[in-house]
């Protein structure tokens, strides 16, 4: 079965939806255990993608394909994990914050993290401060991530900080932040725990924070 694992694991970073299916249709049929298929095969093949993602041979649109890969072999296997519980990296509330609409970077960042076993609550885009304040009291997560790509909109970064603050929630969870215009000395000023400059460190960063 080793050998089955790691064709899974290479139909996944090649990116080849289609054939991931088979060969996990085939594993379920042959009474593999769900969990096995997506630990060695699935999110073993998403492990290699992040990693050469981060040093630059592989892409975004190469990813995205990946991505999309392995959810259609999740999406065979999950119906069977009834009663079985994955164990849950953690919890991470990811959103673009308000007036920023895009959501590439963003929607690139929750694939990685599910696929290092993280639980991902996506608000989409155009999140304001108390649209994480709700998701932080509803879902309780471990680390929030905040993404803009324009200047005008990183300023609400802050105000969400701020607002978490007044809450008295700002102690309770740990909050990221990225995108194009963001860096380290921004996320310092505006007392974030953490920068990403792409979605494999991000990943990496939750795992650091949450660990």
């Amino acid at each position: 079965m080793s050998n089955y694992f790691e064709d899974l694991a290479h139909s996944v970073i090649a990116g080849q939806q289609d054939r991931v299916k088979q060969l996990t249709q085939q594993a379920l049929d042959a009474g593999t255990d769900p969990v096995e298929i997506i630990n060695q095969g699935l999110i073993s093949g998403m492990n290699v993608v992040g990693a050469r993602f981060k040093v630059g041979q592989m892409f975004v649109p190469e990813v995205l394909m990946s991505a999309r890969a392995m959810n259609g072999g999740m999406e065979l296997v999950k119906p069977l994990l009834v009663g079985q519980e994955l164990p849950s990296a953690g919890k991470v509330v990811l959103g673009t914050v308000k007036g920023d609409l895009h959501d590439i970077g963003k929607n690139l960042v929750g694939m990685m993290l599910e696929s290092a076993g993280f639980t991902v609550v996506n608000l989409g885009v155009d999140a304001g401060p108390q649209k994480f304040l709700q998701a932080i009291k509803e879902h309780k997560p471990g680390v929030i991530g905040m993404s803009a790509l324009l200047t005008t909109t990183m300023l609400s970064m802050k105000d969400t900080i701020e607002v978490l603050k007044e809450e008295g929630l700002r102690n309770k969870v740990k909050v990221i932040v990225g995108g194009a215009p963001i860096s380290q000395d921004f996320a310092d000023e505006i007392g974030a725990d953490g920068f990403a400059p792409d979605a494999a460190s991000a990943t990496d960063l939750c795992k650091k924070l949450l660990a």
